[in-house]
């Protein structure tokens, strides 16, 4: 039997063995054994680091309002925002310069795999220049149109922009969008024109198109590579000469804005404020001017670009700020956050974000229905421009109705559900929000308003209640090389939309401006625009209101019933191929019966397209060898009289996997 002092005998063997074979080849022993007192003493936790690692908190009373500037990248998808942040932050050491500094600032999964910037991100920078210690607050923001809402409301916190603009690709449509928003809100705009390293790389015609289209003299612009490091310390140095200091008052009452907010599973909301008047430091009682709640502040500080508590943020700087906030409504984007009792005039907010595109979704099994909910109300949070409603339906279950910005935000949304949730759902074909102008008294009565929004197809009035219906409209920008110009023409009348304005921005590149009812562009427009271009055309787009149009509401039925999860709002000239393309994606989907379905497309009691799956029939005739006709007559209408009984009994039921392939977005068509 192996007593324990046995086990300690062969332990202290292998020690003195393993002791040898080390001096042998000049390596280090073993480690004697603790002492009891030794590993009592372990057993508590050495604090000798905390000070030493720890951070020493930044005093931010040392940057004068004179040296502060905040100020903002904006510019086309893919032109080089990222990575000219990147450059900055490590010009000014807040990262170390090496060669895996690659989109810092993205910090979500899909904003890596796309390259995209989805969420504005804040860095400080402390740059040493001519003698004085300037603090810089940078906000990278996203540059597809979907998510210009996040750009707008980025500005509101500085006093100064960068437009980024490619040397290759020149000003695409989403360049001059963003332009416009700095222009609107008064901003200074520093051109700069980046990958000047490139082969193709033509920085001089770039120069004349921005003095063109923007009316910004070209000597103004910088040239810079972003990638290379070339040329970027004149960004920084034309940031401090041209961008005006924030015109701020420390001495006035605390008044700041939150323009961001992100939501954290353990220290509740952190928003992202500016501050416009007075200071606020840890301990603070503040007051949310929207929702009149009183919070104390638990930590202050700024993005370096990773947390940096500091003692206190005065007026004109940019950082975060932490108040026990449980909900990311609390910090509503667009509030002013001012000190306890010391009430202030709240700042001009933003505009609410508008959902563009409505989609259902719902979870591929019901009882991932709590999971998912739980997985929309964090992810919310974090993305305060979806709306969501509860919803459902036969076919599908319960689920729900989001709003959203675009067709790119709808799939960035879903992405993240299933990266950071582990959630797979079932999206619905995404549609528009429409509009009807009721027509009796007694119907605005019922609905309490004139003017009804219409958001799920289903609940769309019937035309005898309404006097019009409305469309939402998008003022549409394509810049494009001019020898597409004919193919896109033909695509946006195909599109119904109205031109607007046509102009040369240089020799060969030309700026349409289109008016298009949102419906035509939602779900594959920007495909079809990158397929007739060769990927050249650009394209961008902003609200223009609602207006009238011939809508009618298209029900699919199966063998006389009509399928409730299908049923579209279409425009009456594309009712007959909208239908025929339902129709015929149904047909391949549908399991077949032993009896006929028919398939109908139908405006009312008008039936407008029809297919049909063929029965599975058994070959009656197989027996008879020869004989005469009536023989084979007999049983042949034997057969189509069982098969007409049983399609009066029998019911179709759309198995999920077919409303998945009919009702998901139709870009593989």
């Amino acid at each position: 039997m192996w007593t324990l002092a046995g086990q300690g005998c062969w332990r202290r063997h292998a020690l003195a063995a393993w002791a040898t074979r080390a001096a042998r080849r000049g390596l280090p022993g073993p480690r004697p054994a603790p002492t009891r007192g030794a590993a009592a003493e372990s057993k508590t936790p050495d604090r000798s680091y905390s000070s030493a690692d720890r951070k020493e908190k930044i005093d931010m009373s040392r940057f004068s309002v004179e040296n502060t500037r905040n100020f903002s990248i904006i510019a086309h998808v893919d032109h080089g925002k990222s990575t000219l942040a990147d450059r900055l932050l490590e010009l000014t050491g807040a990262i170390d310069k090496t060669k895996n500094n690659k989109q810092v600032l993205d910090k979500l999964q899909v904003e890596r795999e796309r390259g995209i910037t989805v969420k504005a991100q804040t860095a400080s920078l402390f740059y040493d220049y001519e003698g004085k210690q300037y603090l810089l607050n940078l906000i990278d923001t996203p540059g597809h149109v979907d998510f210009s809402y996040e750009v707008s409301r980025s500005l509101s916190a500085c006093q100064g922009v960068l437009l980024v603009v490619d040397a290759n690709e020149g000003i695409q449509a989403q360049t001059v969008a963003n332009f416009f928003l700095a222009f609107e809100a008064q901003l200074s705009v520093i051109p700069v024109i980046n990958k000047i390293d490139l082969k193709n790389a033509d920085p001089e015609s770039v120069e004349k198109q921005i003095e063109k289209v923007f009316d910004i003299p070209s000597d103004e612009c910088i040239k810079i590579s972003a990638k290379l490091g070339t040329n970027v310390e004149s960004v920084l140095q034309a940031v401090i000469k041209r961008i005006p200091p924030p015109k701020v008052h420390r001495k006035n009452p605390l008044r700041a804005l939150v323009f961001d907010s992100t939501f954290d599973q353990y220290r509740g909301v952190i928003a992202n404020v500016a501050l416009f008047d007075g200071v606020v430091s840890k301990g603070d009682k503040i007051v949310s001017a929207h929702t009149q709640k009183t919070y104390e502040v638990n930590e202050v500080g700024v993005l370096n670009p990773n947390e940096q508590p500091t003692h206190k943020l005065y007026a004109g700087q940019v950082g975060y700020l932490i108040a026990g906030m449980k909900d990311v409504t609390e910090a509503q984007v667009g509030d002013t956050l001012y000190l306890h009792k010391q009430p202030v005039e709240p700042l001009p907010g933003f505009k609410s974000a508008k959902p563009m595109v409505f989609a259902g979704m719902y979870p591929i099994d019901q009882s991932e229905y709590n999971n998912l909910k739980s997985a929309i109300e964090k992810l919310t949070l974090n993305d305060s421009s979806v709306t969501v409603h509860r919803d459902s339906s036969l076919a599908l279950g319960a689920g729900w109705r989001l709003g959203f910005l675009g067709l790119l935000h709808m799939e960035v949304f879903n992405q993240r559900l299933e990266q950071e949730y582990n959630a797979s759902v079932i999206l619905t074909t995404p549609t528009v929000p429409y509009k009807a102008v009721l027509s009796s008294a007694k119907l605005i009565k019922e609905y309490r308003e004139k003017e009804i929004t219409i958001i799920n197809p289903a609940q769309f009035p019937d035309k005898s209640k309404v006097t019009e219906y409305l469309e939402p409209i998008v003022l549409g920008t394509i810049i494009t090389p001019d020898e597409y110009i004919g193919k896109i023409m033909m695509l946006c009348q195909a599109r119904r939309a109205v031109q607007k304005n046509m102009m040369y921005i240089d020799q060969n590149r030309i700026m349409l401006k289109y008016l298009f009812p949102l419906n035509e562009i939602v779900v594959d427009f920007y495909d079809s625009l990158k397929s007739l271009s060769s990927g050249y055309a650009s394209f961008d787009y902003e609200d223009a209101g609602y207006q009238t149009a011939e809508l009618v509401k298209m029900d699919i039925l199966l063998n006389g019933n009509i399928v409730e999860e299908l049923v579209t709002v279409v425009h009456k000239d594309k009712a007959y191929s909208a239908g025929k393309a339902i129709c015929e994606r149904l047909k391949d989907s549908l399991p077949r019966q032993l009896f006929e379905i028919a398939i109908q497309a139908a405006l009312g009691s008008k039936i407008i397209a029809r297919e049909t799956v063929k029965a599975y029939r058994k070959n009656v005739l197989a027996k008879c060898y020869g004989g005469d006709i009536t023989r084979k007559m007999k049983l042949l209408k034997r057969q189509a009289e069982g098969k007409k009984k049983l399609r009066k009994v029998g019911n179709v039921e759309v198995p999920k996997d077919a409303f998945v392939k009919v009702l998901k977005t139709q870009s593989d068509k």
